[in-house]
């Protein structure tokens, strides 16, 4: 019986540690964190000729909407889901030269997983996942995070941002370079990034006189 005691014991000491290192990845990621450098811009990212397009797309498609809507007419910040969490996927698009001001990491929703590698996409509360569609910008706030901004959610797949506190907001392991092919954190649904890239987005938005508009699309 005392080898069947220590086989057990084995193995409960492998689901532990097979547990602290899902737990390490979800909080942590796959990734060393790269610390940022103040005054660092982030250079877009080798995209795609298909992906540049299909982001000239999506903001042209916008421009006559953010008019119409009293949003700002010379930037917007596209995400595009259908991008892996390691390459730059939230893009600061510059809708009057028509072409990519600034790029960053963004992380997706958990879902119902303690990991999940692609995203879930959901508009229930609880639900830990992203929502797809169109948001206004809102104030800004200190939050658990540190520097967050409200989100609007302004479409039926999205329009309980606001009750389930889905925010964009920067965390300390989300890294400022791209980590493809391996993945960076989840988060429980909102829009989460590296801490030195909020800090570029911060002007665009403060300074701006009108809202901005996050489109979030897969």
């Amino acid at each position: 019986m005392r080898w069947l005691r220590r086989i057990a014991l084995s193995i409960g000491i492998l689901i532990a540690v097979a547990l602290a290192v899902a737990g390490n990845y979800y909080y942590r990621g796959f990734y060393k964190p790269i610390h940022h450098r103040p005054g660092l811009f982030t250079e877009p990212s080798s995209l795609t000729t298909a992906t540049q397009e299909r982001l000239r797309q999506k903001a042209v498609v916008q421009k006559s909407f953010l008019k119409r809507q009293g949003f700002n007419t010379s930037l917007c910040f596209l995400v595009d889901m259908q991008l892996p969490s390691g390459k730059n996927r939230f893009f600061v698009y510059d809708l009057n030269k028509d072409s990519i001001l600034l790029s960053g990491l963004v992380a997706h929703g958990c879902g119902n997983n303690k990991f999940s590698l692609t995203p879930s996409f959901s508009n229930v509360n609880g639900s830990s996942c992203t929502s797809l569609g169109k948001y206004r910008i809102g104030s800004p706030y200190q939050g658990q995070f540190g520097w967050a901004y409200k989100l609007y959610g302004m479409d039926s797949t999205n329009d309980q941002a606001y009750n389930r506190d889905v925010v964009l907001h920067s965390y300390s392991q989300v890294p400022e370079g791209e980590t493809d092919p391996l993945p960076i954190c989840n988060s429980r649904g909102c829009a989460m990034v590296a801490p030195g890239f909020l800090k570029q987005l911060q002007p665009l938005i403060d300074k701006s006189k009108r809202p901005v508009l996050l489109w979030i699309f897969d």
